[in-house]
């Protein structure tokens, strides 16, 4: 119950911030930092607009998209805290049911009947192909590390003791970053402002979304955000306790955020045709974990 709230507490702000160091970068003043999220709550008080090309499919879309990111929140500890829903292999669950929610919004975007949208579905399936195997090495080689499956005793028994374990965690929270701006279609894979068709991904989706549920869509965004953020501070606050991991989860979600921040106001985009090699290498760093993980456990000796 804790990991839920904070995450969702973090969610409100994550937005907000990004904006913030985007204008800071750029010399402006810029929005407040709860301006994405009061237009969040305006777009869910409109109704939906949906065009008669479409079917159902289309209409339940972006509940099923933010209702599985929900249910992927809901299987993620805090430390030595359990999380709400927890089992042996529950991140094999959380992996899929994450697919779960990008599959109807793909299938959604395809049943507009557009080329355009149908574009930005194509690239949004491959990319999410590419990146699968660096969450599962990643997860997989800390599983090895602690002789545990699920989440919160992975978490739990992750205690980092040397300066090649803390080089490890280093290492994975620079791919799961990757992954959160991957998965969000940030830069550099995907510029969220842009309508440019040789550069949309996610965007394109869901160009024929409104109201309600284009405030789902804006809001699940923020929420996957936080969710990896609580991801990466899981592998750090083991041992610790209560006030100074809350503290230590404040610090990395406002890190994060301006990360992404910085990364999206001085990072180009790629071209595309260089998108799938990058989203791949995250694979060959995540193999560089798993290798590590081998030695600490002596298996080459």
């Amino acid at each position: 119950m804790l990991s839920l709230g904070l995450i969702i507490m973090a969610s409100l702000f994550f937005g907000g911030i990004i904006l913030r160091t985007k204008s800071l970068a750029s010399g402006r003043k810029g929005p407040g930092v709860f301006q994405p999220l009061k237009d969040v709550i305006r777009l869910l008080k409109k109704g939906a607009v949906y065009s008669r090309t479409t079917s159902f499919i289309f209409q339940v879309a972006p509940t099923v998209y933010f209702g599985s990111i929900v249910m992927a929140v809901l299987l993620i500890p805090f430390g030595e805290s359990n999380s709400l829903l927890s089992f042996k292999g529950d991140f094999i669950l959380f992996a899929y049911v994450l697919a779960i929610g990008k599959f109807f919004m793909i299938i959604s975007s395809l049943d507009t009947g557009s080329a355009f949208e149908g574009m930005g579905a194509s690239r949004e399936a491959l990319y999410s192909l590419l990146v699968e195997p660096a969450f599962f090495l990643i997860l997989g080689s800390f599983a090895l590390l602690t002789g545990h499956t699920s989440f919160h005793e992975i978490f739990a028994s992750l205690h980092l003791s040397s300066a090649f374990s803390y080089a490890l965690a280093t290492l994975a929270t620079f791919v799961f970053v990757l992954i959160a701006m991957i998965e969000n279609s940030r830069l550099p894979i995907d510029d969220p402002k842009t309508h440019l068709e040789l550069t949309m991904i996610h965007e394109v989706m869901i160009l024929d979304n409104s109201g309600y549920d284009l405030g789902l869509i804006l809001y699940a965004t923020n929420l996957k955000f936080a969710m990896y953020g609580a991801l990466v501070t899981n592998f750090f606050i083991a041992g610790m306790s209560l006030p100074v991991a809350i503290l230590l989860f404040i610090v990395i979600q406002v890190a994060f955020a301006a990360t992404a921040g910085l990364i999206e106001s001085f990072l180009a985009r790629f071209r595309m045709n260089h998108n799938a090699q990058f989203i791949f290498s995250l694979s060959s760093i995540s193999l560089v974990i798993f290798f590590g993980v081998l030695l600490i456990l002596g298996k080459f000796s």
